[in-house]
């Protein structure tokens, strides 16, 4: 009888763990249903919002989806993805400009994934398109790329490597790039194509101290480039620029000191010429040095990243008439922000970056910032069709406001001045130069609203409004349009992750 009541309460110990431990399941899953995430950018990104040492906790997964709509298996994964944007520019800030564009951009996205133990093979298809565009538009390669691959890869990763507690991955073949703040190495967003090269890549991470990105690539070339071959669509496959090599270290060291992350990296590039790509044989180190915080509700955040850049450069894409430069040139940001805990949760901010330029354009010395391959419609506003500043010859201080009615709901104000961070070198984005420096260096001001609404996990709308003040450069410089009105950009786009 003892043992019989004994095996009773040792069952009921183990009924009442089991209902304990289903119980705990239920909150976890509720409460991860109620999780936060964060919002992946209006572009093509699917391929990105998985990470094979990390998992896909970052990003919700599209709630309308093609693995669940066609029952596919657990090992392939599978994206389709299109944006289209509507943008008109009224007034023109750029050489020998004379009025207002519009066009439609379109952005077509397939990718797949098929993960064979620690193996992955994956593709991603992309078609970008410029309609309604003419041949006074400037339209270029950034704005469309028609039906090519910029992804295909074979990739291993291990999350514990010989049971060291370190993940290790290695990527082979064509793939995108993305690294630390994205200024100097980056998958495009708002532009309509997207960086892709040709090479290796490892990263090593040791989960919660530090990560290493090391990488030899080949740039991945667009076709066509002729502005009258884009408006007809006349196809031409990418390739990759067998002449030139780009590679690079990447260094991430977690929680130095008070949450403070830092980054620390070297990028060289080797640029030859070949018979369709005529180059500047842009030979550059550039070493460069970030420190962050990240924002967080009722603290200050900041960032600092310092860059320089050394080599040569030849004076132009001319094999007979360039000469070679010595070139020297540095970069420098910083930013300091605070997110109010308070309705909408305010985040703001005050910004400076500062890009040298060439100081005397007659010499043999050449110190304009070269961005490389990064991206700045993060920083100085709306790309696309517009794209008045890049990070070369400036010199810019600005705040910057964001905040969250609601959780589907983000807004956005930038204001920034801008100034010529030397007089006799160009305005490089609007091909404006004064090799004399009397048209002065204020180019102007730039006031930027956005808006974005998230009807769920798949469809996205963002909307954005950006207008130029001109300063005394923008209408005083030789070619600058007749016309000396500001300038004003707006954009309306969606977004359907599938």
């Amino acid at each position: 009888m003892v043992r019989k009541n004994r095996n009773r309460k040792a069952s009921l110990l183990v009924a009442l763990k089991v209902i304990a431990a289903n119980s705990l399941d239920i909150g976890v899953s509720e409460a991860a249903e109620n999780k936060t995430y964060s919002k992946p950018p209006m572009t093509a990104f699917s391929s990105q919002m998985q990470d094979a040492l990390l998992g896909n906790d970052k990003f919700e997964k599209p709630v309308w989806n093609l693995h669940d709509t066609l029952n596919l298996p657990k090992w392939l994964s599978a994206s389709l993805e299109h944006r289209t944007r509507y943008e008109t520019l009224d007034g023109s800030f750029k050489a020998n400009g004379r009025g207002g564009d519009q066009q439609i951009a379109l952005q077509t996205d397939l990718w797949l994934q098929a993960s064979l133990g620690k193996f992955r093979l994956g593709a991603e298809f992309l078609d970008a398109r410029a309609l309604g565009v003419d041949s006074g538009s400037g339209v270029n390669n950034t704005h469309a790329d028609e039906a090519d691959f910029i992804q295909g890869y074979l990739a291993w990763a291990d999350q514990n490597l010989f049971y060291s507690g370190m993940g290790a991955e290695v990527v082979a073949g064509r793939q995108t790039l993305n690294l630390g703040s994205r200024r100097l190495v980056a998958r495009n967003a708002m532009r309509n194509t997207i960086n892709s090269f040709t090479g290796v890549k490892l990263r090593l991470l040791n989960y919660d101290k530090w990560q290493f990105t090391g990488f030899v690539t080949m740039p991945v070339n667009r076709y066509p480039t002729a502005a009258g071959d884009i408006i007809d669509e006349t196809y031409d496959s990418d390739e990759e620029d067998t002449h030139t090599w780009f590679s690079g270290g990447f260094l991430e060291l977690y929680n130095l000191a008070w949450g403070i992350n830092s980054e620390v990296y070297l990028y060289n590039l080797d640029e030859g010429d070949s018979i369709r790509n005529p180059t500047r044989n842009r030979r550059y180190f550039t070493p460069g040095v970030r420190f962050y915080l990240k924002p967080k509700k009722a603290n200050f955040d900041f960032q600092l990243e310092t860059i320089g850049q050394l080599g040569t450069v030849r004076s132009s894409t001319a094999a007979n008439n360039g000469r070679d430069l010595k070139h020297a040139a540095w970069y420098q940001h910083a930013d300091a922000g605070y997110t109010f805990d308070a309705p909408w949760s305010p985040r703001f901010a005050l910004e400076y970056d500062y890009a040298s330029g060439d100081e005397n354009p007659n010499d043999n010395q050449d110190q304009r910032f070269d961005t490389l391959y990064g991206a700045r419609r993060f920083e100085f506003g709306a790309t696309g069709m517009y794209g008045a500043f890049a990070r070369s010859n400036i010199s810019s201080p600005g705040y910057r406001i964001v905040a969250a009615p609601r959780s589907d709901v983000q807004l956005g104000v930038s204001h920034r001045f801008y100034w010529l961070a030397s007089d006799r070198d160009s305005w490089t984005t609007a091909g404006l130069q004064d090799t004399s420096g009397r048209s002065g260096d204020f180019v102007g001001q730039q006031l930027e609203l956005t808006a974005r609404w998230d009807f769920n996990s798949s469809l996205n709308f963002e909307t954005g409004w950006a207008h130029l003040f001109k300063g005394e450069f923008a209408k005083r410089a030789p070619s600058a349009p007749t016309i000396k009105d500001d300038v004003d950009y707006v954009y309306v786009q969606s977004q359907l992750r599938f």
